[in-house]
């Protein structure tokens, strides 16, 4: 008997030399614990002394410019540790030290790694050119960053609910909040800049354990046709079905009979990935209704979680454990729900849709600048460039 040989097809496995993917998701460092939500009142207040902070900064000339040069580390002495110094001072990240300002000591290194944490980098406690171009953001587009941004949360504080979902798209995180707190946090993935996640308000009204995937026509054509044309054994290796029909009309084809040169292929029938340890969605599906079939959910890849900056979706958003915020989903609405129900239900294998009685509400939202109430400010790189000109897009040169 044949092994069906399951694998995720839209997996990128290259990343660049100074940001390796580690070997599986259990490896990558864990999130920073937060137990205040990112949206909330004092979010609005932080960033609003954030923005008084750098328009001080911005009435004292601003900060300096570090030049562009070799690898800066622990223990090198070069003229460009100077700059770091001064750089890292402008914006809290390190204070004032004595001794040589010329050699990257560990004040130095502890310096950098806040920064990049702040700004989405690897922290690596290394100055390399990612973390340069970073820093050569000026403290105006900051502050513009800033002032994008409140107006974002703003507008989002009158329709925030006590238990909630918040997914930043351009933080790549997802918070489960309730009464006013963080109860979980985790990383996720989300769509390429030609994919993008959109914004969207709605309620989680259901989960799926162990759900099919209806490959999206856009997919289909666009990720998989030339695939199948090339080679008839795909679909089979990939545990996908040729179906066509709805309800006690659906029935499944025999792909070595279908035409698929025919351009009009995709029209007439349509595409579903069975249940399984490799199911492109994993083994958890997060419903909520909206325009532009978007779901959260698990992947059979998690070695994408590692990566700092984590577009790479079709647009759904991929959850690092997603079974922990399914069991905060459900066992809010059931107590009778717990982690090891759910792990019984995922173990089992078989498809199954749960409702919650109560619809949670979830906000996905791009956010590329934040502050936390202690007075730690967050910026990432706008990939989708929708903070309207605003060039942040430091990390891409």
């Amino acid at each position: 008997m044949q092994e069906t040989n399951w694998v995720d097809p839209w997996a990128t496995n290259t990343a660049p030399e100074s940001d390796p993917v580690p070997d599986s998701f259990e490896e990558t460092a864990p999130l920073q614990r937060t137990l205040t939500p990112t949206l909330s009142e004092q979010s609005i207040a932080a960033m609003t002394a954030a923005i008084e902070r750098y328009r001080n900064i911005a009435a004292s000339g601003g900060w300096p410019r570090v030049s562009a040069g070799e690898r800066l580390e622990l223990g090198v002495r070069d003229a460009r540790v100077a700059q770091v110094r001064e750089r890292l001072v402008a914006t809290g990240d390190m204070i004032t030290t004595p001794g040589d300002a010329y050699v990257y000591d560990d004040a130095v290194v502890e310096g950098v790694k806040r920064y990049q944490t702040r700004n989405g980098l690897e922290p690596d406690g290394i100055v390399g050119r990612r973390t340069v171009a970073a820093m050569a953001v000026g403290v105006h587009t900051r502050i513009r960053q800033l002032e994008i941004n409140i107006r974002r949360l703003s507008a989002l504080m009158p329709k925030i609910e006590r238990r909630y979902v918040f997914v930043n798209i351009a933080g790549q995180e997802v918070e489960a909040v309730n009464n006013g707190t963080v109860e979980f946090n985790e990383r996720v993935i989300v769509g390429k800049q030609t994919r993008q996640t959109p914004e969207i308000t709605s309620q989680v009204t259901s989960i799926t354990f162990n759900p099919y995937w209806y490959v999206p026509k856009s997919i289909a054509m666009a990720d998989m046709l030339s695939k199948i044309r090339a080679n008839p054994g795909y679909l089979k290796r990939q545990g996908i079905r040729v179906m066509q029909g709805w309800g006690d009309n659906i029935r499944e084809l025999d792909p070595a009979k279908i035409d698929w040169s025919n351009p009009r292929v995709n029209e007439a029938y349509y595409l579903r990935q069975d249940p399984g340890p490799g199911n492109s969605l994993g083994s958890l599906k997060i419903n909520f209704p909206n325009n532009d079939a978007i779901f959260l959910h698990d992947t059979p890849t998690k070695t994408l979680f590692g990566r700092q900056e984590r577009n790479f979706s079709s647009g759904c958003v991929r959850v690092r454990n997603v079974r922990g915020l399914v069991t905060w989903l459900v066992a809010g609405d059931d107590a009778s729900w717990d982690e090891q129900r759910v792990e019984g239900m995922v173990d089992a294998g078989h498809y199954r849709n749960v409702s919650l009685g109560k619809p949670v509400p979830i906000y996905l939202v791009y956010l590329t600048a934040w502050a936390a109430p202690g007075g730690v400010v967050n910026f990432r790189d706008d990939v989708y460039d929708r903070d309207g000109g605003v060039n942040t897009s430091a990390l891409n040169d």
